[in-house]
């Protein structure tokens, strides 16, 4: 699994850090990074929940 995300629609709600902070991070700049683009175990299911909770869409978990 490979997590991406489309910086240019992400709209830093922090929606996915709430549900996955190991794999996504907002620091101080206000900007989303991506801490782990391909976590696993109880991660990977996190960064899938986060992805279908984002509310712009701006997550992609590719296999």
């Amino acid at each position: 699994m490979k997590v991406t995300v489309d910086f240019d629609i992400c709209a830093s709600t922090g929606a996915c850090t709430q549900i996955a902070p190991e794999v996504f991070e907002i620091r101080t700049d206000g900007y989303l990074y991506i801490l782990q683009e391909n976590p696993t175990g109880a991660n990977e299911e996190l960064a899938r929940q986060a992805a279908d909770l984002c509310p712009t869409a701006a997550i992609t978990i590719e296999e």
